[in-house]
């Protein structure tokens, strides 16, 4: 049983940033994908970024150049770093694993509580 723990998020105004964290455990998630997805009110849940077990990135085109996905695969630990943050990057956060690369969210039968950032202009 995997157990997700998100944490990092906050109330930010338009342009600053905020580092997210994510906690994987239940088994060893070295050789497995990350990945961070969204779900802004009234909305489905949408991809933002994944890193492969290789260090291999992959990014939303909403995000690309203003958010960072990393890992410390020792400690199970996915992070994202984000800046130039904008309104419409409001939404809980959630990350994911998966043993390949995936990018949508109906892939994933179950998810942490989340994390929750605001950004006001």
């Amino acid at each position: 049983q995997v157990q997700l723990v998100e944490s990092g998020g906050g109330l930010v105004q338009a342009g600053g940033s905020l580092r997210l964290s994510c906690t994987a455990s239940g088994r060893p998630f070295s050789s497995y994908a990350m990945a961070w997805f969204r779900q802004a009110p009234g909305k489905g849940r949408e991809f933002v970024a994944t890193i492969g077990w290789s260090g291999v990135k992959s990014y939303a085109d909403s995000v690309k150049g203003r958010f960072t996905i990393s890992r410390d695969s020792a400690k199970n630990t996915v992070y994202l770093q984000m800046n130039s943050l904008k309104p419409e990057d409001t939404a809980v956060y959630y990350c994911n694993v998966s043993p390949q690369i995936v990018t949508t969210a109906g892939n994933f039968g179950s998810w942490g509580q989340g994390t929750q950032v605001t950004v006001s202009s």
